[in-house]
């Protein structure tokens, strides 16, 4: 699973650039290489909650861990379509990161 961050890092980072989908073509040569994209995994009672921060408004859900990062590999396939088909930018190489902070309540 090396697409999804470790559940158990402090900080981590990605950096990079973007491209731009420029009409079937570059829609069919995008869809058929590999990405790495950060997602970020949440657990509750109900299940995973599991979102592309690059992608906004990309996010899925699954019973189970591994369900969700399959179920995310979708989501994320079908919002890229959909830019490429659109024209839009898809992010190639991002920069992300994750870290904690202390809040006194």
């Amino acid at each position: 699973m090396a697409d999804i961050l470790d559940k158990g890092s402090r900080d981590k980072s990605i950096d990079g650039e973007s491209m731009k989908g420029t009409g079937g073509q570059a829609a069919a040569a995008a869809r058929s290489r590999e990405r790495t994209f950060p997602v970020v995994i949440e657990s509750d009672a109900d299940g995973y909650f599991v979102s592309c921060p690059v992608l906004q408004g990309c996010y899925s859900q699954g019973d189970t861990f591994e369900q969700a990062v399959e179920n995310i590999k979708d989501a994320i396939r079908l919002h890229i379509e959909d830019r490429l088909a659109s024209g839009e930018e898809v992010p190639e190489k991002v920069s992300v990161s994750l870290s904690t902070v202390e809040v006194t309540v």
